[in-house]
């Protein structure tokens, strides 16, 4: 039997109070002078990096060619906080996910980004996969992570009862926990602009002239900046060669994933995993934070960065698999479907470098796990940076943010009678489907790093998320985003 630890709820959510001195822009001529570290790219990466940067006394900039943070490769993920278990011991990648999964679990429980510590079963379905068990369990072992362990399978069936049939057994990794990456992405950044950072979006870089300082030539005009920190995720290759570098490919690898209704949660207790292969870790079958049941990714290498796009074949099969790991799933309805772009690069590593001549840092081939991994990547790249000149006296502790809650797991502000009451706006339920409130909706668009558009209000609220993909609430929640916009 597994013990998990029960999730600690956040607290009830209040109206937000934003620093005067805070800067967001989208759009307009960049501000002129001169800044310490620039860091390109806010996914979830990039704004950890802003964030840690954000305790020294200098002036950081963080810019990304989006209208939001987490627009990319962050926004659609699977959405686990990993252990690392798996991962190639003595890596780099290995390193900072273990390193990674403490800081951030730290994190989240003190700023309310919702986690759920389920637990993952590796489910081997053939001989071939049974026999691979041992060396992933020794694997785990390698990589600091002891508290893997091999299951026959009868206590598979008793912890997964809907599982389909066949299972040979599987490995047993208590410690792979769900979490939000939005909400994770969004904390970052929200700590990272009240320190003082400066966050330009709709900034694509465009150029680098080298020198003291470097010139970034942007869509919004140039920048001038003394450190540059390339964490552009799918284009992180193409800024490294403006900077003169060739040391990696980015192939866009598309996962395909199917979200099904809440209706389906039941039939799952744990994060479904499979046995490995060459091109990752294959379909799993997760819950996810919303209260959904994921199925999903595909792995397909492609040439488009922009290729997001959902196809026949890739749901063919990805329900062709689903029916293997749990045949009940497919009877649910579906929610949604969508497909994120992860930054492959062909080697079994992050590409992280130091450039200390050019006062520049490579943050490339960062994959599913750069979530989990993503704090100490960012204490990682100010190491490097600091190795490269940078002055790193005089680091501050920051202000500590509490985040809205998005977890089903947590109290919901629709089911707080004592919210309500000092505040009737959170009893206003706008979408029926995921029970988000008028205030929840008002306090995102008022917030530190405000959406730009009504899917970044979903990221924020789960508003016009649920079954009906906003067919119902969808003219509401427009109307209050273009309310607050004027």
């Amino acid at each position: 039997m597994t013990v998990t630890t029960a999730p600690t709820a956040p607290t009830a959510p209040t109206a937000p109070t934003v620093p005067t001195a805070t800067t967001v822009t989208t759009g307009g001529a960049l501000p002129g002078g001169e800044y310490d570290v620039t860091v390109v790219g806010a996914g979830v990466v990039g704004t950890a990096i802003a964030r840690e940067l954000a305790r020294l006394p200098l002036r950081i900039a963080l810019v990304d060619a989006s209208d939001d943070v987490g627009d990319g490769t962050s926004k659609a993920n699977t959405a686990i906080l990993h252990t690392g278990f798996d991962a190639v011991p003595g890596s780099l990648e290995s390193r900072l996910v273990r390193e990674g999964h403490l800081r951030l679990s730290a994190y989240a429980e003190g700023t309310g980004i919702p986690v759920e510590p389920l637990g993952a079963l590796l489910v081997a379905w053939d001989a071939e996969q049974q026999a691979a068990l041992p060396g992933l369990a020794g694997k785990a072992v390698r990589n600091g992570y002891r508290s893997a362990r091999i299951i026959p399978a009868e206590e598979v069936r008793a912890r997964e009862p809907e599982l389909g049939p066949g299972a040979l057994g599987a490995l047993d990794v208590p410690g792979e926990s769900l979490i939000c990456p939005w909400t994770t992405t969004l904390a970052y950044a929200t700590q990272a602009v009240r320190a003082g950072v400066e966050l330009h979006l709709n900034c694509r870089v465009e150029g680098v002239t080298s020198g003291e300082p470097h010139t970034v030539a942007t869509s919004r005009g140039p920048l001038r900046t003394r450190y540059l920190v390339n964490a552009a995720g799918l284009y992180a290759d193409e800024i490294d060669r403006l900077l003169g570098h060739a040391d990696f490919t980015v192939t866009p690898r598309r996962g395909q994933l199917i979200v099904f209704d809440e209706l389906a949660r039941g039939l799952v207790r744990h994060i479904l995993l499979p046995v490995p292969g060459a091109l990752g870790k294959g379909v799993l079958v997760s819950p996810t934070v919303y209260g959904n049941v994921m199925l999903g990714p595909t792995a397909e290498d492609l040439d488009d960065k922009t290729d997001t796009g959902s196809t026949a074949e890739g749901l063919a099969l990805l329900r062709e698999k689903g029916r293997r790991i749990l045949p009940a799933l497919l009877e649910e309805e579906v929610t949604a479907v969508y497909a994120g772009l992860r930054a492959a690069t062909g080697d079994d590593d992050y590409a992280i470098r130091a450039h200390p001549a050019q006062r520049y840092v490579t943050v490339g081939g960062i994959r599913s796990t750069g979530l989990s991994a993503s704090m100490a990547i960012a204490a990682y790249v100010v190491e490097l940076l600091a190795d490269s000149g940078l002055p790193v006296a005089g680091a501050r502790e920051l202000e500590p943010v509490r985040m809205p809650n998005l977890g089903e797991a947590f109290p919901r502000p629709y089911r707080d009678a004592e919210l309500i009451a000092r505040d009737p706006e959170y009893g206003r339920i706008v979408c029926h489907c995921e029970r988000v409130t008028r205030g929840e909706i008002r306090d995102a668009l008022a917030s530190t790093v405000p959406p730009a558009s009504p899917d970044g209000l979903r990221r924020r609220t789960r508003a016009r998320g649920g079954r009906c993909q906003g067919f119902h609430c969808g003219a509401a929640v427009r109307a209050l985003f273009e309310q607050a916009r004027r």
